[in-house]
């Protein structure tokens, strides 16, 4: 009798411990980004960030839906379309139903693709894309699809905003555009001559250049033809190694005019440019100064900074991703129905963002993320706000409020 009883509570206790796991399941989101190769330190730098995010602002509250936990899962893509097809895959058949990515818009319009087509046809595995900093202009417009969201400004939002800068610059009449060549680089090409000529007529655009992604080792050429052609601004959307191999060799070879960038800073970037990038480099962004004006952001990025010292809080979107995930989430009452839970994204209004006291609002049209935009300065900033721990990092020099907030788009949104 009394081995009956004690076989009784052992399976009693498997029951309750099977039934708490049941109730309480991880909420798998994938990270489908570089963490291998020239590309890797944006990468990694970015999958810290959202690691540190999920613990802090969601797990360590209790997580989603009274207990479930966000557990990020990298997947290395080599920043390579295809590669990323396969990992897409093997993050669906490991339960991922979020999927996180940014760096490469090539990479990004093959994912919506896939994710599309995917969730049409296997409507019991659907997934969600959560774009963070893929920013071709097609995604929202005629490439849209109900299972993207963007939390970044997209390349003719973040133009629109820096012409609006250098437009009130009355020494700049001649600008250097050069930027990587696939859809991105492009984008940000087109965008900044038509706005140029928009708001500058006398602008005059002295080269409009295109350079192989990841390919180019010596940027000595371009630069020379840079300051051969009497610009006096630079403007490129170079990301990770070609940005600061451009930057670099622009400096070196003696221009000494503005270069309007939109992602010069941190992985390096900041620590290599040092004193020669004051009064040189600016970046177009979401998020806040630094120091960040609220204790709790500040308390944040010296939370990450002790976890990661070689870390850099780089891409503040990252933030508002997994916040804005777990508000959808709590407000669908699931999360494992993604319709429901971008029904409950399309359209939110979020005021809890770390780095803004402004309201942002995910667009409904187009799926996309309206924010106030800032160009920043490289600039002497402290610790632990600087980046790459040089002493020096990002100061606001301008910002556009609610940036785009009416700007059009060729969306025609399929919903499921």
């Amino acid at each position: 009798m009394r081995k009956s009883i004690k076989l009784g509570l052992g399976a009693a206790l498997a029951l309750s411990v099977s039934s708490a796991a049941v109730m309480a399941e991880n909420v798998k989101i994938a990270f489908i980004d570089p963490l291998s190769g020239g590309f890797a330190a944006t990468g990694i730098n970015g999958l810290n960030q959202f690691e540190f995010a999920a613990e802090t602002l969601v797990n360590a509250k209790g997580g989603v839906l009274e207990g479930d936990m966000f557990e990020i899962l990298p997947f290395d893509n080599k920043v390579s379309p295809k590669e990323s097809l396969i990992q897409l895959q093997v993050a669906i058949d490991q339960g991922a139903r979020y999927i996180v990515q940014g760096n490469s818009s090539g990479v990004a319009n093959a994912l919506t693709e896939a994710i599309d087509k995917h969730n049409r046809r296997n409507p019991d595995s659907q997934v969600l894309f959560l774009n963070y900093s893929a920013v071709d202009p097609a995604l929202t417009n005629e490439k849209c699809n109900f299972w993207h969201f963007r939390f970044d400004p997209h390349a003719d939002m973040k133009m629109a905003a820096l012409t609006d800068m250098l437009a009130e610059n009355q020494d700049i009449k001649k600008v250097y555009v050069i930027g990587q060549d696939y859809s991105f680089g492009k984008a940000v090409a087109d965008a900044a001559v038509s706005m140029l000529a928009e708001k500058r007529p006398d602008i005059e655009v002295v080269g409009n250049e295109l350079h192989p992604i990841g390919k180019v080792k010596d940027f000595t050429p371009y630069a020379r033809k840079i300051v051969s052609s009497g610009a006096d601004a630079v403007i490129t959307g170079n990301w990770g190694a070609d940005m600061l191999g451009l930057g670099k060799s622009i400096l070196e070879n003696g221009f000494e005019g503005p270069i309007y960038t939109y992602y010069a800073a941190a992985d390096g970037i900041t620590a290599a440019f040092g004193e020669s990038g004051v009064d040189s480099l600016y970046l177009i962004a979401e998020g806040d100064d630094n120091p960040p004006p609220k204790a709790e952001t500040q308390e944040y990025v010296q939370a990450f900074k002790a976890k990661y010292p070689d870390g850099n809080m780089s891409q503040t979107r990252i933030t508002n991703v997994i916040q804005m995930l777990a508000q959808a989430i709590n407000e669908a009452g699931t999360a494992t129905d993604v319709v429901q839970v971008a029904n409950a994204l399309e359209g939110m209004t979020f005021t809890d963002s770390l780095w803004s006291t402004a309201e942002m609002r995910m667009r409904p049209e187009d799926h996309q993320l309206i924010q106030d935009i800032h160009i920043y300065g490289h600039q002497p900033v402290e610790a632990p706000y600087d980046m790459d721990n040089s002493g020096y990092g990002l100061k606001i020099q301008y910002t556009v409020e609610n940036a785009s907030a009416d700007i059009a788009t060729t969306c025609d949104m399929q919903r499921p």
